[in-house]
């Protein structure tokens, strides 16, 4: 058997605290632009399979009970209720929450309150700079401010997070080194004449901007991955050997064979496991194996990928404990591995890496 220590959860975001019904709960299992194939739900889907195997007992069900069941038993007990039991029931000791998550969720306190955990901010790059602006007459203020607003939240916070700029949805130009100071006032100056309030971050001098603010602050930053093309990823990554920032990137499957090899030639990069893991549900034991095939083992930290449902951190978390058994089990039981290293690389995995790149455990954390 696998021990590993409670988990970090490096990447995630809060819970809905509102009552759902069974057309809102099902179109939070998947990131989809459209309604499921006919005669069919979000349900039918690993995730779905994977909720309905790992939640149900938390709540006082049997294993893969009805949709409907399920959801009946989530208002007997109500949300908050029904959250506080999967979160502590899926082994969580910290979680590191994006805070630029839309909806009605909870914040990182009460996200630790719920799961009986600690919490701590990674503040998203594009969210910050969307506020600034709200709050900003100029072009000049606008900058001035965002710079303030940098330096403040990465006193404060454990990382920072970009989700727009290697995602597919905005990717920055190849270009990997900072804009000039001319480079980002016009593009400052496009943007807040463009935008309408509250309007996203997609210009890609002004991501890059963000980007390397990021990096100067000393911060982890987190980067979503998932571009068709990875080239401005790899020079991104190439360009910030060497300076002193750890790059943790988010790359869901199928990306993750290429943050696992980015991981395994750069010294400051590491692989998030979760965003893979949390989708593949009754495989997610192979793709925890293609990421240790390829990644150092120093380099994998797990995650949930949480986001709106409970019921998504605690089988992100979950599922990942069961196949971190079985890979490394299935490893010792064919003699290619001890007990005891098996032990010990679950550990760093499923926290210990984590707690050092992101120095939980105290500013001089090696």
């Amino acid at each position: 058997m696998i021990e590993t220590p409670p988990l970090v959860d490096q990447y995630c975001h809060g819970v809905l605290r509102t009552e759902l019904g069974l057309g809102t709960f099902e179109a939070q299992l998947i990131r989809s632009a459209g309604p499921p194939a006919a005669g069919t739900t979000f349900f039918d889907t690993q995730t779905g399979f994977a909720v309905r195997r790992w939640c149900p007992p938390l709540l006082g069900l049997e294993p893969h009970a009805a949709p409907a069941r399920y959801l009946a038993r989530r208002r007997e007990l109500g949300a908050a209720e029904s959250a506080r039991r999967l979160l502590r029931g899926s082994g969580v000791a910290a979680y590191l929450v994006d805070t630029g998550g839309t909806g009605d969720l909870t914040g990182p306190k009460e996200l630790a309150l719920a799961g009986d955990a600690e919490a701590f901010e990674s503040v998203r790059l594009e969210v910050l700079a969307e506020q600034v602006a709200d709050t900003s007459g100029t072009v000049s203020a606008f900058l001035a401010n965002l710079a303030e607003a940098v330096h403040h939240a990465a006193a404060g916070a454990a990382a920072f997070t970009c989700a727009a700029a290697f995602d597919g949805a905005g990717a920055p130009a190849s270009v990997p080194d900072p804009p000039g100071p001319g480079e980002v006032r016009g593009a400052a100056g496009r943007w807040l004449a463009g935008r309408p309030r509250g309007g996203a971050v997609r210009d890609p001098v002004l991501l890059r901007h963000l980007l390397w603010s990021a990096v100067s602050s000393g911060l982890p930053l987190q980067l979503h991955t998932g571009a068709a093309d990875p080239a401005p990823l790899t020079e991104f990554v190439r360009a910030t050997a060497g300076l002193g920032a750890r790059l943790v990137l988010i790359g869901g499957y199928p990306h993750h064979r290429h943050t696992a090899q980015l991981a395994a030639a750069f010294p400051h990069v590491y692989a998030d496991a979760g965003a893979a893991l949390g989708q593949t549900g009754a495989r997610a034991a192979a793709v925890l194996a293609e990421l240790l095939e390829l990644a150092p083992f120093g380099k994998v930290l797990f995650s949930s990928g949480g986001r709106q449902l409970p019921e998504l951190h605690a089988v992100g978390a979950l599922v990942f404990r069961e196949a971190l058994g079985r890979v490394l089990g299935g490893w010792v039981a064919e003699g290619s591995w001890s007990w005891p290293d098996a032990d010990r690389v679950a550990g760093l995995v499923a926290a210990g890496n984590a707690r050092r790149v992101y120095r939980l455990d105290g500013p001089d954390t090696p």
